[in-house]
């Protein structure tokens, strides 16, 4: 230990998407920054474990589904020959010049960069513990943004290399023959999608009745209906019971709805069932920082914790665990540390999936209005009905808006289709702002195009959509 001793004004502990942008905007409002984090760079799990390697991945996995889809059009490809190597240079080199990016915004910001692993040692002073020896860091104000990491439930554990969690699964060691996804939310079929792209015969097991649980269901069947096309199997209802490695992979026993205790050999075994906060090790024990009983810690509008010298925001701050969220949520900890009257307040965060066709959603739900006892209204227009859709032969899509009956604003938005992601959003524009159905009804939207979709669904709301006719008794009954 050498016994340094620095301040700052701020100090932003991890450095992915809601630390930097924590870091970032605090410095541009003219604070004193530090930021901590062990990578190099900043990005944390999102540029370097996360949403950035594996969307370069599901880009291949779409390139190489529409090459074998464009025999229908007559335009034929021989089968890909995969170069694993390259492909993982080129995934590796995208990582590495964004967070590279990200280490000269910080550079340019004045915002001082520290590798290391920190910790509190009371409400005002970090220990900081890194490859050249140990530090203190004395703050004024701290944002804790340390993010979650993927869950490892007990009864899924086994010493293997066989067995992967989400990060062991994207540094593509190989292309396995077979491989059981566990877990049917969207890391497991983000993932799955891209193993199944590359060649390998993927099964998937989910314990509830459905893929993406919490998702509406009508979005969520086009795309079911698409992963049962691409994944060898696909066991709802069901769990894992057994796991036992043997000479060529690991057995795996699933017991559920019309599977009897059925066991298989799988030569890798990918365990997506979702992510935990880090919270653990930071010494909060040391401060007034509440934890509740799942690991996140407690916050107010401004992101604030029971230690009034201390934020936390992002995963480790509770879900929804989105990198997006993570930003705009540092944004506003900067914004309330610098004196600003702020709240995380937002009406529509969005949620997307990046499977093949995508899922993406926004404000309320269909089937959390059913459990509210609210009473909505819901638009929906299906792609058959668009003619852009169409010339990408790619008609398996929805557009649905979720309406307020009486005052006809919308609540919510839902898109399945090429692209879900992309229009999601203008409906979290038209949530925040209030919109109503009639706004999207009268905005001119560039034809042929899928922003259409957003418009016709508002049009089907009065019974008036041009591509899509629904006879007067159906637009009654809805």
């Amino acid at each position: 230990m050498d016994g340094r001793m620095n301040s700052t004004q701020v100090a932003v502990i991890g450095g992915g998407p809601g630390g930097y942008a924590a870091a970032f905007m605090a410095a541009d409002l003219g604070l004193r920054v530090a930021l901590v984090d062990l990578e190099p760079n900043p990005g944390g799990v999102c540029l370097y474990r996360g949403c950035i390697p594996s969307k370069a991945l599901l880009h291949v996995a779409k390139v190489i589904g529409e090459s074998r889809q464009a025999a229908d059009w007559g335009v034929e490809f021989s089968e890909p020959k995969i170069d694993l190597d390259k492909l993982r240079a080129w995934k590796e080199g995208m990582v590495n010049k964004l967070t590279g990016g990200l280490g000269q915004l910080s550079k340019q910001r004045k915002v001082d960069f520290i590798r290391g692993r920190a910790a509190f040692l009371d409400s005002r002073t970090l220990k900081i513990e890194g490859q050249d020896g140990e530090r203190r860091l004395v703050f004024d104000n701290a944002i804790i943004a340390t993010g979650s990491r993927p869950a490892a439930p007990p009864a899924l554990s086994l010493n293997s290399p066989r067995i992967m969690d989400s990060t062991a699964a994207l540094e593509l060691d190989d292309i396995p023959k077979t491989m059981l996804v566990i877990g049917g939310g969207y890391i497991g079929l983000e993932l799955g999608t891209v193993y199944a792209a590359l060649g390998t015969q993927v099964s998937l097991v989910e314990m509830t009745s459905g893929l993406l649980p919490g998702a509406d269901r009508d979005l969520v069947s086009i795309l079911a209906r698409r992963v049962d096309q691409i994944f060898h199997s696909v066991m709802l209802n069901a769990k894992v019971v057994g796991m036992k490695e043997e000479k060529n992979g690991v057995r795996i026993r699933i017991e559920g709805a019309g599977i009897g205790g059925d066991e298989a050999v799988y030569e890798k075994v990918l365990v997506a069932v979702g992510r935990e906060p880090n919270s653990g090790g930071l010494g909060l024990e040391k401060t007034k920082v509440i934890v509740d009983a799942r690991g996140f810690v407690q916050v107010d509008a401004a992101r604030r914790t029971a230690e009034p010298a201390i934020y936390a925001i992002g995963d480790v701050a509770g879900e929804p665990m989105l990198a997006h969220k993570a930003t705009h949520e540092g944004r506003v900890a900067a914004e309330a540390i610098s004196g600003r009257a702020v709240a995380f307040e937002p009406r529509a965060i969005p949620a997307v999936v990046f499977t093949d066709p995508e899922v993406a959603w926004c404000g309320l739900t269909e089937s959390q209005a059913k459990e509210e006892g609210r009473p909505v209204k819901g638009a929906r227009f299906p792609w058959g009905a668009s003619g852009r859709a169409a010339t990408l032969d790619r008609t398996d899509g929805v557009t649905k808006l979720i309406i307020d009956p009486e005052s006809e604003r919308v609540l919510g938005v839902g898109i399945t289709g090429v692209g879900a992601g992309e229009l999601i959003a203008e409906g979290v524009l038209a949530v925040e702002m209030g919109a109503v159905a009639s706004d999207l009804e009268l905005s001119i939207h560039a034809h042929p195009t899928l922003s259409e979709t957003l418009m016709e669904s508002a049009e089907a709301f009065f019974g008036r959509s041009t591509h899509f006719y629904r006879p007067k008794a159906l637009r009654a009954a809805s």
